[in-house]
């Protein structure tokens, strides 16, 4: 049984007497991730997995954004750990799979941005809780590169083909009120409200049989993790190669003078 409360370096657990436990990430403002932070988080999951006490998590940050995505900032090309090995493995995608993998319904509580691998660490959960200030995007092809973190499987998967696609190729962002409408997010709360609000959700939850609901996610939500897990090697490999080029340099310079970028294919 996981202890009531724990530290997995940057991330927090903390078990409710109502079977919920909070899986905090603290790296605010923004809580931009890196293999570290993802492999804190695995952990923290992967944890709770053997914990029948544990019916639902609450996944939640620390700070003004969810998850902004990877930090490019200091002339870095990639998130810390996310460079692929000659195998064409990536060790920060390989932490994400082992996320996908663990059986206990959860629940989002998006209170700003959740942006590029952001939203795909949103997409961990089986529910988004969103404030009407938050904002979804996928925004790696304004950037000069292909999109990571299993969004290729993850995002059609909830929104459907189409409006993927429109995501992806205008890396467009998405409102609050937006996702609800569109199946992005599940349930819209006041700022002030929206972690409670996504943890009455998980309380929802955790009033079924703890067995019950790790057999039915498994069930509902293997064959994702298999896509990701597939997909994500793909990703890794054209991100490697995009990143190589001049256009992503303008796309990322672009970014961080908050100016349309000037791509020239090459």
């Amino acid at each position: 049984m996981a202890p009531k409360q724990a530290t997995y370096g940057e991330v927090t657990m903390e078990k409710g007497d109502d079977h919920v436990a909070t899986v905090e990430m603290h790296r605010p403002p923004n809580n931009f991730f890196d293999l570290d932070l993802v492999r804190d988080l695995g952990d923290a999951l992967e944890d709770l997995d053997s914990d029948l006490d544990v019916r639902a998590i609450v996944l939640c940050s620390e700070g003004k954004h969810f998850c902004a995505g990877a930090n490019f900032g200091g002339g870095a090309r990639t998130a810390a750990g996310a460079e692929p090995r000659p195998d064409g493995s990536n060790p920060l995608y390989a932490e994400a799979i082992r996320c996908f993998r663990t059986s206990v319904p959860m629940v989002a509580a998006v209170q700003g941005a959740a942006i590029g691998g952001g939203l795909g660490v949103a997409l961990l959960a089986d529910f988004r809780v969103a404030a009407p200030e938050a904002r979804f995007a996928s925004n790696f092809a304004r950037l000069g590169f292909h999109q990571g973190f299993g969004l290729s499987a993850t995002l059609p998967y909830v929104v459907g083909n189409q409006r993927a696609l429109e995501m992806l190729y205008t890396g467009k962002r998405v409102t609050g009120e937006q996702a609800l409408a569109i199946g992005l997010a599940d349930r819209l709360a006041s700022l002030d409200t929206v972690r409670d609000e996504a943890r009455a959700l998980a309380a929802e939850i955790a009033g079924s049989a703890p067995l019950s609901l790790r057999a039915v996610r498994k069930t509902m939500r293997t064959d994702l993790a298999d896509a990701v897990a597939k997909v994500t090697a793909h990703e890794s490999m054209e991100q490697a190669r995009l990143q190589q080029t001049k256009d992503f340099t303008e796309g990322i310079r672009a970014s961080g003078e908050r100016r349309d970028p000037q791509f020239i294919g090459e």
